[in-house]
C-alpha cells in the first residue's frame, strides 16, 4: 500500500481515505430527510436528515456494519452494498463514483450511451488546430466532428442527419489503392486491436454487436483481424497518410480526452517535421 507522509506521521492511502469516507457519508446522510424516502418525520428528531439505523434499514445492511462504515473503520464493502447505500443517500453519479473511490472498491460506471454530437467549444478547438488535421472519435471510431484539414485529407463521406461516418468502416471498405493510410497492413490491425480494447465495456450491446457483425460481413480482412483477438490500448503513434495529390504526410498522432464525453477523444495529426526538437 502506498504511503503518504504528513509532517512526522506516515499514513497509508487507506488510512487517509477512511476519514474522508466517514465525513462524506455523514454529510450526505444529513442532506436526506425522512420525507425524501417516504418516512414519517417522527418526534424528538435531533439528527439532521436520516439516522444511521434508518440508512442501514433502507439499504438492507446491518446497523453495526453501516455504523462502522460511517466511522471509517477498516471493513470491506461490496459494490452491491455501496450501490444500495448510494441509492438511499440519493447520490448523483459523480458522488457515487467518489463513494467507491473512498471505499477503495473498483468503480464501473456501466454502459454509457455513445455520444453523437460535440459541443461548440470542442469544435472551436478542432478549428483552432487547422491547418493540422483533427477530429473527434468515440470508442467505435465514429467521426463526430472534424476540421477542414481533416476533411481534405480523409475525404470524410457526407452522411444523413441521423448517421455518423465511421473511420473503420471507410478504411476497411475502400480498395487498398484508395486507402489514405500508408502501411495499411501495419496500421489497420492496430486500429482493430484498439477497438477491441474498448469493446470489453460494450459486449452484448446491440449497437456494438451489429456494427462488428456488419463490418465483418463487408470486409473479410476486418473479420480476420477481429477474430485474432489482439488488444492494444490507444496511445500516441506515428502514421503516414497519402493525400489525393499522391503526396505523403508523416504525422504524430496524439489523443486527448474530452471532459463530459466518456470514451470520446480529440485526435490531432501533427506533421512530424514540425514537431519541436526535444
Amino acid at each position: 500500500m502506498r504511503n503518504v507522509t504528513t509532517g512526522d506521521v506516515t499514513m497509508t492511502t487507506t488510512q487517509r481515505r477512511r476519514p474522508e469516507l466517514a465525513a462524506f457519508l455523514r454529510n450526505r446522510r444529513a442532506r436526506v430527510t425522512p420525507a425524501d424516502v417516504g418516512m414519517a418525520p417522527g418526534l424528538r428528531r435531533r439528527t439532521p436528515g436520516l439516522r444511521r439505523e434508518e440508512v442501514a434499514q433502507l439499504s438492507g445492511v446491518g446497523v453495526t456494519w453501516y455504523t462502522w462504515l460511517e466511522q471509517g473503520r477498516p471493513i470491506n464493502a461490496s459494490s452491491q452494498v455501496l450501490d444500495a447505500v448510494a441509492r438511499t443517500l440519493r447520490l448523483e453519479p459523480p458522488e457515487r463514483e467518489h463513494l467507491y473511490r473512498l471505499a477503495e472498491v473498483p468503480f464501473d460506471p456501466g454502459p454509457q450511451p455513445p455520444a453523437q454530437r460535440v459541443r461548440p467549444e470542442v469544435q472551436c478547438v478542432l478549428d483552432a488546430l487547422d491547418p493540422h488535421p483533427a477530429a473527434v472519435y468515440n470508442a467505435r471510431y465514429d467521426i463526430l466532428a472534424t476540421n477542414a484539414a481533416f476533411r481534405d485529407l480523409f475525404q470524410v463521406p457526407r452522411m444523413s442527419e441521423d448517421s455518423v461516418p465511421n473511420a473503420l468502416w471507410t478504411l476497411f471498405t475502400l480498395s487498398p489503392d484508395a486507402c489514405p493510410v500508408v502501411h495499411r497492413e501495419r496500421e489497420l490491425p492496430v486500429m482493430v486491436a484498439t477497438l477491441r480494447s474498448h469493446y470489453g465495456r460494450h459486449v452484448g450491446e446491440p449497437v456494438w454487436e451489429d456494427f462488428i457483425r456488419a463490418l465483418s460481413a463487408a470486409s473479410p480482412y476486418f473479420a480476420e483481424l477481429w477474430a485474432s483477438g489482439e488488444v492494444i490500448p490507444p496511445g500516441p503513434r506515428v502514421k503516414t497518410f497519402r493525400r489525393l495529390s499522391g503526396e505523403e504526410l508523416r504525422t504524430t498522432v496524439v489523443s486527448l480526452s474530452i471532459h463530459g464525453m466518456p470514451e470520446c477523444r480529440i485526435v490531432a495529426y501533427t506533421p512530424e517535421n514540425e514537431n519541436p526538437a526535444p
